[in-house]
């Protein structure tokens, strides 16, 4: 009996050991759900051609990231918004050095279900509708039906820019929140689904997420605008109103391993690869 747990005991001692070696080849990513499965293919094609490299992506929104890079329980943090002066007092404090690398750009989409007759949207009536001002279908073109308002959680850079650029209309002094009726969704994923499911819902994410299971409405910044479509064409001329950067954030310039990747990430490969999972390029 002594001896089968001896076994155990060294079986799990070398296992942790492998580990670690293991270790010393791997890069932790996390961050940005709008970015993880742009990450992800990064990954994949990444440990292709390097077999030795494992690069481990997780989500859980652009404030995580940031903060386990500041904690430095990651080696990249995915984001979907500018890293805030605060996290960057914090980072300092613990002798972390955020390095901002941004790797692709985003159109925000902003989805109904298939069967609403609504299909385009001012940015004032975007914030109507999120803010609660506007709480029937009706109001603006649709269905006689109370609406249904999605949202990712306060943790997503996602959440943050859409605050800031559609219900606060980039005014750095604007105090406009969420209606407090809105659902607060722990993932894009979990918005497109609601979204599919529910013909009275509205909610927001990458464009990357559209599928034919959602409806993309068309965004004017006012009502003497043209309606733009979310499209990679658009957000590359400037037409569409709703786009940002995404970033990647490394502790101090990349280097070794991290800077393997982001090398890969910013190269021909993986900005093509940035295109086929519906992001726009930095570098074309």
């Amino acid at each position: 009996m002594v001896k089968k747990g001896l076994l155990v005991l060294v079986a799990i001692t070398l296992a942790a050991s492998a580990f670690a070696a293991h270790n010393k080849n791997s890069i932790q990513i996390k961050g940005s759900d709008t970015m993880v499965n742009l990450a992800q293919a990064w990954a994949e094609h990444y440990m292709e051609k390097n077999t030795g490299d494992f690069v481990a992506v997780t989500g859980g929104g652009s404030g995580t990231g940031l903060s386990s890079l500041i904690s430095g329980t990651c080696d990249i943090a995915m984001s979907s918004r500018n890293i805030k002066a605060k996290e960057i007092a914090l980072a300092q404090q613990k002798g972390i050095h955020p390095n901002e690398i941004k790797v692709a750009s985003d159109g925000l989409a902003v989805v109904v279900h298939p069967s609403s007759p609504v299909s385009k949207l001012t940015i004032d009536q975007l914030a109507g509708i999120f803010t609660g001002r506007i709480s029937n279908w009706k109001e603006v073109g649709g269905k006689e039906e109370k609406i249904v308002i999605l949202s990712r959680e306060v943790n997503s850079g996602t959440h943050v820019y859409f605050k800031e650029h559609i219900l606060r209309k980039n005014d750095p002094g604007g105090k406009e929140e969420f209606a407090p009726t809105a659902l607060m969704l722990s993932s894009s994923q979990a918005i497109a689904d609601e979204v599919a499911g529910n013909s009275a819902a509205v909610g927001y994410y990458g464009m990357g997420y559209i599928s034919k299971k959602q409806k993309p409405v068309a965004i004017a910044q006012d009502e003497k605008s043209e309606y733009e479509a979310p499209t990679i064409e658009n957000v590359i001329n400037g037409k569409y109103p709703v786009s940002r950067p995404l970033f990647l954030y490394t502790n101090g310039a990349p280097e070794g391993l991290v800077k393997k990747f982001v090398d890969f990430a910013l190269s021909k490969k993986g900005q093509d690869i940035v295109l086929a999972t519906d992001f726009v390029p930095v570098n074309r």
